[in-house]
């Protein structure tokens, strides 16, 4: 009996073992995607990347390193990132416990009554139609993992909790961009209204001017009115520059996961850009950008889906088992009241109206999406970084010849305003048009600052930077 036993118990491993070698899922490879000449210029082959820098060495004002700290430590969008990774991670240990035998704990204790009538025994037969039952019992079952449906879940619940971090990384990339972006740009809007301000002052100083040389017989009231609207022309603006300082504070104390108030920031002057921006190869992406990384790890769970419904067509070995106690009799519930039971089911699905055909059909559609969606976060993160790069030569090229042309305009109302005092041959459209000239001239000089320092971060993000 026993060496029957264990041939039955042999054979039935050497069936596992068998069927276990006739594997149907297949094992995950990175897909062919384009990795090459995604930053449009010829950049070269140097593979050293600003990426791999940490923020805090990338930007040197000590505000605004406190103010990233802060909404690293308390923005509400990073956190809920942080959650997801915490869902993923018990889905993935979820997965990891399928491969393991339940148990499961049963008691319970029953009354029933029968109706004589109902039984149809002969007259004077005594029958005891109430009866209790009392029953104490584990139950254990297993599935074997024979076609890699069990390994296939857990590997896909794997890819989507290393998707959820890599998301998570992609999160805290952006809102670094977005504070350093929003704090440059409330630099920038701050020395805007320094300018404009200064040049009300001055242009306030203008009217006195105008009037004093009416008097003298210089000009005639048409100047005097002139400037006049001149110093409405730039007070006008400052509501507006006002208004965007609010608007700017707003959106970083919303970063920042604080109420609506006030920034401590320095100024824009103050500022300093690296001047040699290192992109590495547009390869590097792959490793860098945590966008990219969760695109493929998505592509990563289609793929092991795809490998899951294919197991759906191939049977499933359950094995299961129970051991208890059962008794009529509550006082005697654990004599000679043992019971087993021991089940090996084996099913294999031959009509299920095309459910899993259709199954099939949709898994393999969602990876082609998530191939295509692969592929296509691998150009944007290409486009971006050739977007910011130029965005950051173009500034550096404006900046010299702004500085000239800001130099020029200054001298052109110096002059001007000294030949309306001592000549006849201009008049004070001539001052006006230098005027505003010049105050564009210093506006626009103070966005190609902005547009460098932006461009930095930019690239910085585009890279991949921020997470490491």
């Amino acid at each position: 009996m026993k060496d029957r036993i264990k041939t039955q118990v042999l054979v039935a491993m050497c069936i596992l073992l068998l069927l276990g070698a006739c594997k149907v899922t297949k094992t995950y490879q990175r897909p062919d995607v384009k990795t090459e000449g995604l930053f449009r210029d010829d950049i070269g082959t140097d593979t050293t990347s600003m990426a791999t820098r940490s923020w805090k060495t990338l930007f040197a004002d000590a505000t605004l390193v406190a103010l990233i700290e802060e909404g690293l430590a308390q923005n509400l969008n990073l956190q809920n990132a942080i959650q997801n990774i915490v869902q993923a991670q018990a889905l993935l240990t979820q997965s990891k416990l399928a491969f393991f035998p339940t148990l499961t704990a049963d008691a319970r204790a029953s009354r029933n009554k029968t109706s004589e009538a109902g039984l149809n025994f002969p007259p004077g037969i005594n029958i005891n139609t109430l009866t209790n039952t009392y029953q104490l019992q584990l139950s254990t079952s297993w599935e074997a993992d024979i076609w890699g449906k069990l390994s296939s879940s857990k590997r896909a619940a794997l890819a989507n909790y290393l998707q959820t971090d890599a998301a998570k990384r992609a999160v805290q990339t952006r809102l670094i961009a977005d504070i350093a972006n929003n704090y440059y740009n409330l630099l920038a809007l701050d020395r805007q209204l320094e300018i404009t301000e200064l040049t009300l002052k001055k242009r306030i100083e203008n009217v006195e001017t105008m009037k004093a040389l009416k008097e003298g017989a210089v000009v005639n009231g048409a100047a005097v009115v002139q400037s006049e609207a001149n110093v409405y022309a730039a007070e006008v603006s400052i509501p507006d520059l006002k208004q965007n300082i609010r608007i700017t504070e707003n959106v970083l104390c919303l970063l920042l996961a604080r109420a609506p108030g006030a920034i401590k920031r320095n100024k824009l002057v103050d500022q300093q850009s690296p001047e040699d921006l290192k992109t590495g190869v547009s390869a590097q992406l792959l490793v860098n950008r945590p966008d990219v990384q969760a695109a493929e790890f998505a592509f990563r769970t289609s793929f092991e889906d795809t490998n899951l419904a294919r197991s759906y067509f191939y049977p499933s070995l359950t094995l299961s088992a129970g051991v208890g106690f059962s008794n009529l009799e509550l006082k005697d519930f654990f004599t000679n009241a043992i019971f087993y039971n021991l089940v090996g089911g084996l099913t294999q699905p031959i009509f299920a109206q095309g459910a899993n055909r259709a199954r099939l059909t949709r898994a393999q559609s969602v990876q082609v999406q998530a191939l295509n969606d692969f592929q296509q976060s691998l150009l944007q993160a290409g486009q971006e970084v050739s977007d910011a790069l130029y965005a950051y030569q173009m500034a550096n090229e404006k900046e010299e010849s702004r500085a000239k042309q800001i130099a020029a305009l200054t001298k052109a109302v110096e002059f001007t305003e000294e030949l309306l005092r001592y000549s006849s041959a201009t008049n004070y459209v001539d001052v006006l048009t230098s005027e505003q000239s010049l105050l564009a001239a210093q506006l626009s000089g103070v966005s190609d600052r902005l547009q460098k320092l932006q461009a930095v971060v930019n690239l910085y993000q585009a890279l991949g930077g921020g997470w490491k």
